[in-house]
């Protein structure tokens, strides 16, 4: 009788261990917005290239239409990680308190000299030449405070252009704002990679203005 306690304290162990061993790996919830921008749609496009990828967690993607709602999914743990852009990572902070918000990885960087930047463009054959001449027309945006929303709408504000009076500003779906444009539907789209990349957009497309342009006039403001 005096080993029956040992003997049931080293049963509970290994139990305990037999159930460690056979539990799940963790199901990582991963934000994404554009296909082949994001990092997320390359890491695990090739089993091996993350290579703790179903051994320690199981990645889960999940696709949003503009970070604006993957920070909404982050405030209310609908998601563990994301891409976000600058523009949301602020707002996360100072709009929805998220002060635990944390920089893991640094995806890309827009506007860097000699690389590339966003460009908003227009159908080659328009009459716009200028930011003056978007007044009275229609713009597109994947979603409002996305990155490209934001630079767009300051560089429209260092024009005296604002949304709904002097300009129309819509949210598109980044793979149907092509159609948009050369339909006619819009006037300007952002035309962020991978589908600024596209030859049959850039076939009728003319840029007007970069996100770098954006920034830098914001920043002169």
């Amino acid at each position: 009788m005096r080993f029956l306690k040992p003997m049931m304290l080293l049963a509970a162990l290994l139990l305990g261990m037999a159930r460690v061993q056979a539990a799940e790996p963790y199901h990582l919830r991963i934000g994404w917005v554009v296909a082949g921008a994001d990092m997320a749609t390359l890491m695990f496009a090739k089993p091996g290239l993350a290579i703790h990828a179903g051994k320690s967690y199981v990645p889960e993607l999940v696709h949003f239409q503009g970070t604006s709602t993957v920070m909404t999914a982050l405030a209310t743990d609908a998601l563990d990680v994301s891409a976000l852009a600058y523009s949301t990572f602020a707002l996360g902070i100072v709009n929805a308190g998220m002060d635990d918000l944390r920089v893991i990885a640094d995806e890309f960087q827009d506007g860097v000299p000699g690389y590339h930047t966003n460009p908003f463009v227009v159908r080659n054959d328009s009459p716009i030449r200028s930011v003056a001449d978007l007044k009275g027309k229609i713009l597109a945006t994947n979603e409002r405070g996305s990155a490209v929303d934001m630079a767009m709408r300051a560089l429209l504000a260092k024009h005296n252009l604002q949304d709904k009076r002097d300009v129309t500003i819509i949210e598109v779906h980044f793979p149907d704002q092509k159609a948009m444009l050369k339909e006619g539907k819009v006037d300007l789209i952002p035309a962020v990679l991978p589908f600024g990349m596209d030859p049959e957009l850039r076939a009728f497309d003319r840029t007007l203005f970069t996100q770098a342009d954006a920034t830098r006039s914001a920043a002169a403001r």
